[in-house]
């Protein structure tokens, strides 16, 4: 499943820079599925999102740290654990039930994100 971001968090931002797939964005700042990927032109996510991978996307939050599930990948493909929640001080990355994912599903997803 992918992680998120509980109200819980400080903004610190100690889980910005660790995540190999851009999915982490600060309080009130808009996302993009190019954003640390190898993604360009029209994307659909698993969600069933489809846009342009350089078209900004509203904030999900505008008070503390926010992950995009559809880039989430729990860093499968790249480290052993989810990073950001290996750095939080406050344990506030934690996974979300309601994007339950497979190892499989979630290396599929790693795949899709950085293979052109």
């Amino acid at each position: 499943m992918a992680i998120k971001i509980t109200e819980d968090c400080i903004n610190c931002g100690a889980c910005e820079p660790e995540c190999p797939n851009g999915a982490i964005y600060e309080p009130g700042a808009n996302w993009q599925f190019s954003y640390k990927t190898e993604l360009t032109g029209m994307f659909t996510a698993k969600s069933g999102l489809s846009a342009d991978a350089f078209t900004e996307q509203p904030a999900l939050s505008a008070d503390y740290y926010y992950i995009i599930a559809d880039k989430c990948t729990e860093c499968v493909g790249f480290h052993d654990e989810p990073q950001c929640a290996s750095v939080c001080p406050v344990d506030c990355c934690v996974p979300d039930p309601d994007h339950v994912e497979s190892k499989d599903e979630l290396a599929a997803k790693k795949d899709s994100l950085h293979s052109k």
